[in-house]
């Protein structure tokens, strides 16, 4: 399953999310630049347990080395598809964590849980002597905190079944329990020396993110955040909005809503707009005028339902003007 968008709006840019994921783009090009001494590199700045387990291995690192992989093994990745595909999900479900918990808060918020994945994995593989490396711990902590928050919320998954491609709109809390019913039987029927995907460190992640989730909830909000999160709250819709139009009886034709910002509508703007069609979705770009009014309504001519007659009725969009 591939998530493609969810159907959260996050209120606030989310600039610590973005930074994490330029710190992540940044060390694989230092990874890449390494040439020859590019697995000398990730056996220092990747997670290793056997450097903890084994005093032989232990004494080749310096404190500074054993101590700050924890920190670097959570920015490098074993390729560009490993990094793009941890990146996709950090940028699909991270931006509505962050702008929950606040931007300060949630970069704490990561660290905890890559930390923690990385401490699941030391533990479960504590004789390993192949490096773990990834965003993946970090970012399932991300999951775990977004499963607690939006179990509603619908994430558009690509779904490949043998040669084709299918997209459904699944519920945030199927898609993510599915994914961690993955990760567990994975985790389950792997070797505690085995190489390749470290599952205990996705399950460890996830598990600590709504821990550490509960806790950051507890906590009293203060004014810094308040602060921050005005000067950083988004000024416009989404480029890309979902409608659900309802019909009536018979009528053919269908009624749904648009919503825009009050900037948005004194200039107007240029949305992509995805129509439900079962499971599929049928794009097209709308125009929203300059001047337009809340209540006004956009007509979208032969977008309705076909009627007995073989007539196809319109689509309203009635305009939303949020603050």
């Amino acid at each position: 399953m591939i998530p493609i968008r969810d159907t959260i709006r996050a209120e606030t840019y989310p600039i610590v999310n973005s930074l994490i994921i330029a710190l992540n783009v940044l060390f694989f090009f230092v990874e890449l630049s390494q040439g020859q001494r590019l697995n000398e590199f990730i056996y220092i700045y990747g997670l290793v347990p056997a450097r903890y387990a084994i005093p032989q291995i232990s004494a080749y690192f310096t404190t500074g080395q054993q101590v700050i992989s924890f920190l670097t093994f959570m920015f490098l990745h074993g390729g560009f598809l490993h990094l793009l595909g941890n990146m996709w999900s950090l940028y699909i479900f991270g931006d509505n964590v962050e702008d929950r918990l606040g931007h300060l808060r949630y970069l704490v918020f990561y660290l905890l849980c890559g930390l923690a994945s990385g401490v699941s994995h030391l533990v479960i593989n504590w004789h390993s002597k192949i490096p773990t490396i990834g965003a993946s711990g970090a970012i399932a902590g991300v999951m775990g905190a977004y499963f607690i928050l939006y179990p509603r919320a619908k994430v558009l998954t690509l779904v490949p079944i043998f040669f084709f491609f299918h997209f459904f709109e699944l519920p945030a809390f199927l898609f993510l329990g599915i994914w961690f019913l993955f990760q567990f039987l994975s985790a389950a029927g792997a070797s505690a020396q085995a190489g390749g995907i470290a599952w205990w460190a996705h399950i460890g992640g996830f598990v600590f993110g709504i821990v550490f989730l509960k806790l950051f909830q507890m906590l009293p909000e203060s004014g810094v955040r308040r602060k921050m999160r005005d000067l950083t709250r988004k000024r416009t819709t989404p480029r890309l909005q979902v409608i659900r139009p309802a019909g009536f009886g018979a009528d053919p034709d269908l009624h749904g809503v648009i919503s825009i910002t009050e900037r948005e509508a004194l200039f107007g703007a240029r949305k992509l707009v995805n129509i439900p069609a079962g499971f599929r979705k049928r794009p097209f770009f709308l125009t929203i005028p300059p001047g337009i009014s809340e209540g006004s309504r956009l007509r979208l001519k032969g977008l309705g339902r076909q009627s007995a007659e073989g007539m196809r009725g319109d689509l309203y969009l009635k305009v939303q003007i949020r603050d």
